[in-house]
């Protein structure tokens, strides 16, 4: 892998076509994902029905090196799966993929981005409050809807 990734880096709009089995591939090597509610596939297919364009890849050539996922429901903005490879961490394509989706959301009249990180992810907390997010106090319920995990 290029050491110099930052400087090459491209933040395109996901396409399925050419990017969907390099996402898939990154998430579950990032992510695990045991869980049938969350397996990639289910999530890119998801995201696809809504068309928000809120789904973006970093590109470094034709390899995906980030991901993220945006939603805004009209009011407040998420963001969900933020995911670097391995390999390319520590080259801002994290904090570069995060003021993209904020970008992409403030354009749209969002006035709130949330997002969940587990409690025990340290690192991960520490990213995220580096740029400008705090822990709020709330808790965050699920519910899973069976019929709708295939």
């Amino acid at each position: 892998m290029n050491t110099s990734v930052e400087t090459s880096l491209v933040i395109a709009d996901f396409d399925n076509h050419l990017h969907r089995d390099q996402v898939v591939a990154l998430w579950k090597n990032v992510f695990g994902y045991p869980d049938p509610h969350n397996a990639p596939e289910l999530a890119i297919d998801k995201k696809l029905e809504v068309n928000d364009r809120l789904f973006f890849v970093a590109m470094n050539g034709d390899e995906v090196v980030g991901t993220i996922m945006a939603g805004y429901d009209g009011h407040r903005g998420w963001i969900y799966l933020v995911a670097v490879t391995p390999q390319c961490r520590r080259q801002n394509i994290g904090s570069r993929l995060v003021s993209h989706a904020e970008q992409a959301l403030t354009s749209r009249g969002c006035v709130k981005i949330n997002l969940e990180i587990l409690q025990s992810n340290a690192n991960v907390a520490a990213f995220y409050k580096s740029l400008g997010f705090s822990v709020e106090n709330r808790i965050t319920m699920g519910k899973r809807v069976s019929s709708n995990i295939p």
